[in-house]
Parts: C-alpha cells; sequence; structure tokens
C-alpha cells in the first residue's frame, strides 16, 4: 500500500473516499463515531452528538438515477424517491459490494488533527482518537474530512426578542422525530427550507394550528416536474446549463422565474421570495400548496417579538397559546478537531480551492469532501471530489500555485454573490462544479468527440439528466457499464411505477422538448425578418 489516508466519517463522503483511495493504491483508515456507516442516512430516534440527525419521514429529494455512486446504480425495483431506510440499505450495499468496512474503525472519536512538527517537508498529522475512554495518536501522511455539514445546529435565539420569556417548549429541527406528541398543539415552525417545510405539513395532520415563519420565502416546487418525471431528470441536464450560461441574463432570469412558478403562483400562497431572480435552492415538497389551500399550515413574515405564550410577527399579526416553536433554521458547518486557521484563512469563512483544499497549507495533503451544497445529488460531487483529491494527495495531480487558487476562490466567490446573494454560501452549480472537477482529471465526457463516435450516447448526455455514470466514461476508475447505465436510466426509472402497467413505457424526448421550446423564438425571429 501507498500513502496512510485518515478519513474522518463514514456517510457518503466517507465511503467514496475510502474507495477512491483503494483505487489509487493509498492506505485509507476510516474512524466513524457511531456503529454504523451512512452518516446524515443513518436514523436513529434521538439526535447524537456530534452526529447529524434526521426525522423518522425523511425522503431523498434526488431521484435514485441522479444519486447513485457511478458505477453502482440502484435496483431496478426501488423507488425514484426513496425513503431514508431504503437509502441506507443501499449505502450499506455499496460498502458491502466493494469491500470497505474492514478499512472503518467504528464507535471512534478524531480530537483533534494536528501538523507534526515537519510538516512543511513531509506534509504529515498527528490524528488522535478516542475509542472506549481510551486516547490514541498516529501518524498519517493525508487526511480527507468527510464529517459533513449538518452536525452543529444555527439556534439564532439571540434574533428573537422576548424568545427567553416564552414558556413553550422551543427546540431545532434536529431534535424533532416523530409527529405524535404533537397531537392538538399548537406549532410554530421557524424556517422555510426543507426540514422545515416537511415538519410542517407532517404536523399538519395531527396539530391544531401549524404555523411557518419565514424572513425571506423560498421557492417551493415538487419531486415531480414535467409529465411526471423526476425534477431533476428533467431539469439537471448540460444543455439547460447551458443555455443558462450563454443566453442574456434577462433571458435567464424571465425563464427561471417561469419554472419555478410551473406549478403555482407562489405569490398568492405567501411563499415569493424576497429576491426571487437569485438560485436560492429550491424546497421540494408536494404538499405544502395544499396544507395552505386547505388551511392546515399558514404562511407569516418573520417574528418581531415572543411574549410568554405568542408570537408577534413584523406585519403586526399574532399567534396565540403557542405550545412549540421549531427552528428549522439550518446548520453552521465547524471542525472542532481542527484550528480554524487551517480552513478559515480569511475575514474567519471557510476559504477552501474548488470546495476542497486549504490554498495556505504548505502541503496539499488535507481535504475537505461533501462541503458543497447545489441543485444536485450529494454522492456524485463526494465521488468526484474524492477522486481528485487522491489524486493530488498521491502526487499524479498538482494545483496551482496559492495566487492562482486565492484569485479562482475570489472569482467564485463573485458569481456566488451574483447568483445565490451571498459569497460565503457553499451553495454552487451542480453541472459546471461537476464538469469542473472532473476535467482535473480526465473524467468529463468530450461533447463533441461523443457526437462525432456515438451519436446516440452523446444525445443522451447532453440533452438527457447529467447522472453521475457520465463520469465513469472516462479517467481514472473508468466503469466499462457506464454507457449502458446511461442507456437504460429511464428503464430503471419507469420499472418501480408501472405495477399496473397500462401501455408502453412514454419515456421523455428530451431533444424534441427542446427543439419545441427554440422553435417559438425562431419562428418569432422569422416572422420579425419578413415584415421588415
Amino acid at each position: 500500500m501507498g500513502k496512510r489516508v485518515a478519513i474522518i466519517g463514514a456517510g457518503v463522503s466517507g465511503l467514496a473516499s475510502i474507495r477512491c483511495c483503494l483505487e489509487e493504491g493509498l492506505e485509507p483508515t476510516c474512524f466513524e463515531r457511531s456503529e454504523d456507516v451512512g452518516g446524515l442516512w443513518k436514523f436513529s430516534d434521538h439526535a447524537e452528538e456530534g452526529r447529524a440527525s434526521i426525522y423518522q419521514s425523511v425522503f431523498a429529494n434526488s431521484s435514485k438515477e441522479m444519486t447513485c455512486f457511478p458505477d453502482f446504480p440502484f435496483p431496478d425495483d426501488f423507488p425514484n424517491f426513496m425513503h431514508n431506510s431504503k437509502l441506507q440499505e443501499y449505502i450499506t450495499a455499496f460498502a458491502q459490494e466493494k469491500d470497505l468496512l474492514k478499512y472503518i474503525q467504528f464507535k471512534t472519536f478524531v480530537s483533534s488533527i494536528d501538523k507534526r512538527p515537519d510538516f512543511s517537508i513531509t506534509g504529515q498529522w498527528y490524528v488522535t482518537t478516542e475509542k472506549d475512554g481510551k486516547k490514541e495518536s498516529a501518524v498519517f501522511d493525508a487526511v480527507m474530512i468527510c464529517s459533513g455539514h449538518h452536525v452543529y445546529p444555527n439556534l439564532p435565539k439571540e434574533s428573537f426578542p422576548g424568545l427567553k420569556l416564552f414558556k413553550g417548549k422551543c427546540f431545532h429541527s434536529r431534535d424533532y422525530k416523530e409527529p405524535g406528541v404533537f397531537k392538538g398543539k399548537r406549532v410554530l415552525v421557524i424556517g422555510l427550507g426543507n426540514s422545515g417545510c416537511d415538519i410542517a405539513t407532517e404536523l399538519s395532520h395531527t396539530a391544531e394550528q401549524v404555523i411557518i415563519s419565514s424572513r425571506s420565502g423560498s421557492w417551493v416546487i415538487s419531486r415531480l416536474w414535467d409529465d411526471g418525471y423526476p425534477w431533476d431528470m428533467m431539469l439537471v441536464t448540460r444543455f439547460e446549463t447551458f443555455l443558462k450560461n450563454n443566453l442574456p441574463t434577462a433571458f435567464c432570469d424571465w425563464w427561471y422565474l417561469k419554472q419555478m412558478n410551473a406549478r403555482f403562483k407562489h405569490e398568492n400562497y405567501g411563499l415569493m421570495p424576497l429576491n426571487g431572480i437569485l438560485r436560492k435552492e429550491p424546497v421540494f415538497n408536494d404538499v405544502l400548496p395544499a396544507c395552505i389551500v386547505c388551511g392546515r399550515v399558514s404562511i407569516k413574515p418573520n417574528v418581531k417579538k415572543f411574549t410568554e405564550t405568542s408570537a408577534i410577527f413584523e406585519d403586526g399579526t399574532v399567534f396565540e397559546a403557542i405550545d412549540y416553536v421549531i427552528f428549522a433554521t439550518g446548520y453552521d458547518y465547524a471542525y472542532p478537531f481542527l484550528d480554524d486557521s487551517i480552513i478559515k484563512s480569511r475575514d474567519n469563512e471557510v476559504t477552501l480551492f474548488k470546495g476542497i483544499f486549504a490554498p495556505q497549507l504548505e502541503k496539499p495533503t488535507m481535504a475537505v469532501i461533501g462541503l458543497i451544497q447545489s441543485l444536485g445529488a450529494a454522492i456524485p460531487i463526494a465521488d468526484l471530489q474524492a477522486r481528485w483529491a487522491v489524486q493530488v494527495i498521491k502526487g499524479t495531480c498538482a494545483l496551482p500555485s496559492v495566487r492562482d487558487m486565492m484569485n479562482d476562490i475570489d472569482e467564485k466567490m463573485g458569481k456566488k454573490l451574483k447568483w445565490f446573494g451571498k459569497s460565503e454560501t457553499i451553495q454552487t452549480d451542480y453541472v459546471s462544479y461537476v464538469d469542473e472537477i472532473a476535467s482535473f482529471i480526465g473524467a468529463k465526457p468530450n461533447i463533441p468527440w461523443l457526437f462525432l463516435t456515438d451519436p446516440k450516447l452523446a444525445v443522451e448526455v447532453f440533452f438527457g439528466p447529467c447522472s453521475p455514470y457520465q463520469f465513469r466514461l472516462v479517467g481514472p476508475g473508468k466503469w466499462p457499464g457506464a454507457r449502458n447505465a446511461i442507456l437504460t436510466q429511464w428503464d430503471r426509472t419507469l420499472k418501480p411505477m408501472r405495477t399496473r402497467a397500462v401501455g408502453s413505457p412514454q419515456k421523455p424526448h428530451l431533444f424534441f422538448r427542446w427543439l419545441k421550446f427554440l422553435a417559438i423564438p425562431i419562428l418569432f425571429i422569422a416572422l420579425f425578418l419578413v415584415l421588415i
């Protein structure tokens, strides 16, 4: 084996990192503080310190064909949007199939990661762990941090005057597990993200009244898109990304608003974001509009202040006799085992090249995997990040100069401000990002060459969903089954739904869909030219 690599966390990012280390001849040791793999997707009936926590009813927001490890498709009969237990089953099967479990030390807590005195020469780290009350320290040639960003709850109690006087119960959404205890209660949910909307709609069936308070609003879209196909297989495509990056901004903004409002007019439901053209990550919820229109859930603006029993909103309305306040206010990302200066090298913000490497480190022997949020699934991103990171650690890929990396970070911050409204956000454009990472290791598909050599595949790759299999067509870790997986992805999508077969399966014709859409402006241009 080659260099020794410490991997922190055995969630999907950790498993991807173990596998990629093995593919490149490195020696991985993974430290996981719980007793199982899965990370975020491993459900527990109580929140555990230092671990991500989900509620019992969580379903994936990304479809199975867009979520899988690139050389390990989900079984045909798995539903397109899976319950957390089904996703955990898949993750466990992947770890077993790739023989990864023997590289994981379970129930082992990483207490500190420190540079060795000769780090500037060796790039080595001391990794101190605790298990059964015993501390151990070992030297590793590199570290891959895969502990996720859904661990440390953001609970902004100081932002709500009077909350200390409130006599009801209040807690963060990570402590919510199931709706039974809320029967007949009056509940205020603060936050209009995925968790807040999921919890509110679930509680609407048992609680007496549920109100969601939102400071800035959100786009709420369905998991089902045009003709009932999975949203991400229709929206997350190379062609749509190409149009977005090359058409005039005004047209892109108009098209984005049209897509977000395709199901219902958000302003009529009190959901409209304050700045609608920002590419804020939408909320995926299939029932919230119905709950609002049926009076089971109400949307209110931000809370101005609390009293002992009520909340007064900024519009002057009051929600009386509140029993529970649930803060669905997201998470802070932190690495308590690591000196902040390593990854927070400027203005106390996480400063990472491509979201992975700390540019100021003397040696590129630490990689952060999974600290990215996008309109796409986490597993394919983690796989690509890990593949590039192990190439850098191994020495077969070199990073740019510190100056070039910092310039790239500044440029990306400017783009994030334009698209998402926050320069420090970890959100990014999915297709552009995965293509960028894939290009570093020669795993990005060559679209023009594909159209010349394999037109059938090229049409599916360019106009169809940007599925994970595309990034195992070429490059290190190339998978011989990638082409067939791409050409059969719609078969696996349709199979679990056809439990009562009526007619033949109807696959989308994405190329003709876009041709029809583009024909409209072409027709107008032609008419304009004829008239003048």
